[in-house]
């Protein structure tokens, strides 16, 4: 994982960085299943846009 990165990532706290938390503790925390963690880089808004569109769509 490359948070705190200058890439852009996607990720699924839940089952990544809170992986150790129990479900009390993840709601404590405001994660739940459905929560995800975008961290913007550097790469151009445009290449951004175009890359959340493309991921929305096959959701």
């Amino acid at each position: 994982m490359n948070i705190g990165d200058c890439k852009s990532l996607a990720t699924h706290p839940a089952s990544t960085t809170h992986r150790q938390l129990s479900p009390e503790e993840l709601k404590k925390a405001g994660v739940s299943e459905e929560t995800v963690r975008l961290c913007v880089g550097i790469e151009h808004i445009d290449d951004l846009r175009a890359d959340l569109d493309a991921a929305l769509a096959q959701a």
